[in-house]
């Protein structure tokens, strides 16, 4: 089905604002975008007049589905603490799209979500993009996987500390990961060496993964606080020539110039934590502005459910308090974790080609006081909001059979 979306002040995110334009959606893709656009004979219309049209959130940095929202135990699957290299692992695997964050991250505009395996691990496993509505992770899949989790830093060292074996300092963590990496190195030349003697070779499904971050098809998501850790992940990075992503970036401010520099992107947050640990003591939301003045590429993350999907719009709300450029901060929701996460060919922007997934707000999303009222995903409307009542599309209903 065929749909346009008119009359609404229509935000790109990657273009200049168009104040009563229009979004011409075909076959779950945009097809136009703009203030003149022809709407084809029996295309569904909706009237966005006197609301804001934009694109669908990204998160760059979640745990939906792998820590479920209100399931304890049962629904912990973030971290599988017994092996410190999880390479092989995929948080894929362990996604449950029943878990009720989807439904919240809907209702905050996030359309689009990475998710990744936790942070107790030096080597957390593959993480996922994937659609935040559908019967099922494969149909939701947008890209798998998008990139391979590390961490350095507290949380490796206390989970295995614990375990009284390493890692348990920080020298352990980093050492753990070189000799992952080493390893790689060593496995990917027997395996060229076996493919040019034409010789049988036994794969190995974690030292496959590394192999393809040192090659560059997965970048390295790396779990980072502390400016100390930042230069640790950046010399790794280095050493082993892979592409870096710094995530979470607590004190990335104070090394902003070598970031920007060096082309790094920083996925920060999340911002409305307590400074739990010793590690986020320089935790601030005037950050983020610290680092996208200094020329970083910034997306925003809750860190779901450290903080609730739905309030990602917030942290940019209140970032912009805190300094950080309103347009900037709405890149740092879109664009810029679509590009960072190589998913800008499918989200992030509304652009033709990419997906029709859009939302209509009451007004603009940095005003505390806007909702989302409609929610578009390919074009289909999964989550709508009226008259104090909030509805969800069921994903498991199909027109042509029923349930």
């Amino acid at each position: 089905m065929n749909l346009a979306i008119t009359s609404g002040y229509v935000v790109p995110v990657d273009g200049d604002p168009i104040d009563g334009g229009t979004v011409l959606i075909k076959n779950g893709k945009i097809a136009e975008v703009g203030a003149d656009v022809r709407i084809p004979e029996g295309c569904a219309i909706v009237d966005a007049a006197g609301a804001w049209v934009l694109p669908g959130f990204v998160e760059a940095h979640g745990h939906l589905g792998v820590h479920e929202e209100a399931e304890g135990w049962a629904g912990s699957d973030t971290n599988e603490m017994t092996d410190p290299n999880g390479a092989r692992l995929r948080a894929l695997d362990a996604i449950n799209p029943a878990d009720l964050a989807f439904a919240d991250a809907l209702s905050g505009g996030v359309t689009t979500a990475v998710i990744k395996p936790g942070s107790g691990n030096p080597i957390g496993g593959q993480t996922v993009a994937v659609k935040c509505w559908g019967r099922s992770v494969d149909e939701m899949l947008v890209k798998e996987p998008a990139s391979v989790k590390s961490a350095l830093g507290e949380n490796p060292k206390r989970v295995y500390g614990d375990q009284k074996k390493l890692p348990s300092t920080r020298q352990g963590v980093a050492a753990v990961i070189r000799d992952a990496f080493m390893k790689a190195q060593d496995y990917r030349a027997r395996k060229d060496a076996a493919a040019r003697e034409d010789k049988p070779f036994d794969r190995d499904g974690t030292m496959e993964v590394l192999v393809r971050v040192l090659d560059g098809e997965l970048p390295w998501c790396q779990h980072t606080h502390r400016a100390d850790d930042i230069a640790t992940a950046l010399r790794l990075a280095d050493e082993f020539g892979y592409r870096l992503i710094i995530n979470h970036g607590t004190e990335g401010h104070l090394l902003a110039d070598v970031l920007a520099e060096r082309n790094v992107p920083v996925i920060i947050g999340p911002l409305f934590t307590s400074r739990s640990k010793v590690e986020l003591r320089q935790r601030s939301l005037r950050n983020p502005g610290v680092l996208a003045r200094a020329g970083v590429e910034l997306a925003i993350t809750t860190d779901h459910p450290v903080v609730p999907i739905h309030f990602l719009v917030h942290q940019a709300t209140l970032a912009v308090k805190e300094g950080l450029d309103a347009a900037e901060a709405l890149r740092s929701i879109t664009v810029n974790p679509a590009r960072i996460m190589g998913l800008a060919d499918r989200v992030g922007a509304l652009r033709p080609g990419l997906d029709g997934d859009v939302v209509i707000w009451s007004g603009d999303p940095l005003d505390v006081m806007s909702r989302a009222l409609r929610v578009f995903i390919s074009g289909r409307e999964v989550y709508s909001y009226t008259e104090g009542e909030a509805t969800v599309a069921d994903p498991y209903y199909r027109e042509s059979s029923g349930r």
